[in-house]
């Protein structure tokens, strides 16, 4: 569980994040959505400490991230895992030396557990002697699962994914969700999904917060966002023919 109280930031003088109070539930994929430039973005980036953030607090099972010192958080980021947008891989690297690699930062794991490990984590994303191939050899969604292997291979408790849909056709985009969405029930890892995609709220959306001008506008279920009377909320969800036509159906 991640617990976020009352966050602030802002950049030269201008408020992105404005008493931002939600949590983030264990087992569970909880979906950041909203509009580009709403704060959705800079609200993981807190999270993770990417950025500092100017009031409030950030805990990780009770674990206050804020106040840590510089080797506290460098020891908690070893408990997270991250998915960026694109994949962010390395082109120089094999898929294998891909998913090794903060095993050779942040572990002192043998050559022979660390091959294991990468090969059991390839099975896991249905990717199976790839180990030699290089990025650019794989296809968009074979790349996204080649970074979620790398984003699991610590066995994180927290998994943070930035747009993990990105540049995906609708047919990968939901094998990939159903790929995130599985991994965080089979271990039961608190997973934070920022997405604007609507397709994915309605795939795997158990928590979905709403973020609108900085501020938290919204949170609940996939179930209750098509019943919302936020206005704002409604803009951005009917946006999308997929949760029209569901709207029409109910």
């Amino acid at each position: 569980m991640i617990l976020v109280e009352n966050i602030n930031k802002s950049f030269n003088k201008e408020s992105v994040l404005s008493d931002i109070s939600v949590q983030f539930d264990e087992g569970k994929t909880n979906l950041i959505i909203g509009r580009s430039g709403s704060g959705k973005t800079v609200l993981i980036k807190c999270i993770v400490g990417l950025h500092e953030v100017d009031s409030g607090k950030i805990l990780f099972h009770d674990r206050e991230f804020v106040s840590m010192n510089l080797r506290q958080k460098q020891e908690l980021r070893k408990e997270m895992g991250m998915l960026f947008q694109g994949g962010a891989l390395f082109d120089s690297l094999t898929v294998e030396e891909n998913i090794k690699f903060p095993l050779d930062m942040f572990t002192k794991m043998s050559d022979k557990e660390k091959k294991e490990r990468v090969n059991f984590c390839l099975h896991r994303v249905n990717l199976d002697n790839v180990n030699h191939l290089f990025p650019a050899e794989l296809s968009g969604g074979m790349q996204k699962r080649v970074a979620i292997a790398r984003a699991i291979v610590q066995n994180p408790k927290y998994l943070f994914c930035d747009e993990p849909n990105s540049g995906l056709d609708p047919k990968t985009a939901i094998v990939i969700d159903n790929l995130i969405s599985d991994i965080t029930h089979e271990y039961n890892i608190t997973t934070i999904i920022n997405t604007h995609d609507m397709n994915s709220v309605m795939e795997i959306g158990e928590k979905v917060i709403f973020i609108h001008d900085g501020i938290k506008g919204w949170e609940g279920t996939k179930d209750e966002v098509l019943n919302s009377d936020d206005e704002y909320l409604n803009d951005f969800v009917f946006a999308s023919n997929l949760a029209k036509k569901i709207k029409d159906n109910l």
